[in-house]
């Protein structure tokens, strides 16, 4: 694999139904190159997670995975309300979903933990009302 390959994917805000399409898309394409079934455990899971923190809290935005030949990238961008404290929502358990939200099964706050876990770098780029990026990668 010469080339990057760039997959990009529109993620559908406060849509639980379609949450976790893009990430086993991923899971697929991924398959279809030959990498290995850890790789694509770690990318899967990380991904997942970004795609329900934007549906839960920021209305949705969108995901690019870049293929290398050295990583996995996963960049997430979504123009929500911004992450106020990123050391606390870091913390796993600290989550500001709303109740409703939670009986749904969502918003335990481990969302950004677990990406953090699963990748072997991430950076958050985060504005109050302007939204965040997050950029994750795990090593080939």
């Amino acid at each position: 694999m010469s080339d990057s390959l760039v997959f990009h994917f529109d993620v559908d805000g406060e849509n639980f139904t379609s949450a976790g399409q893009a990430s086993t898309q991923v899971k697929k394409n991924l398959r279809q190159l030959g990498l290995s079934p850890e790789v694509i455990r770690r990318v899967s899971i990380a991904m997942y997670e970004g795609e329900i923190n934007m549906v839960i809290h920021a209305n949705g935005g969108t995901a690019d995975v870049v293929v290398t030949e050295e990583c996995v990238e996963i960049i997430l961008k979504d123009q929500g309300p911004g992450i106020e404290n990123v050391d606390q929502a870091m913390q796993e358990g600290f989550s500001t979903a709303t109740d409703s939200i939670r009986s749904l099964g969502f918003g335990a706050g481990m969302g950004l933990p677990n990406m953090k876990r699963y990748t072997d770098s991430m950076e958050i780029d985060t504005k109050i009302g302007e939204g965040t990026t997050i950029t994750m990668r795990v090593n080939l």
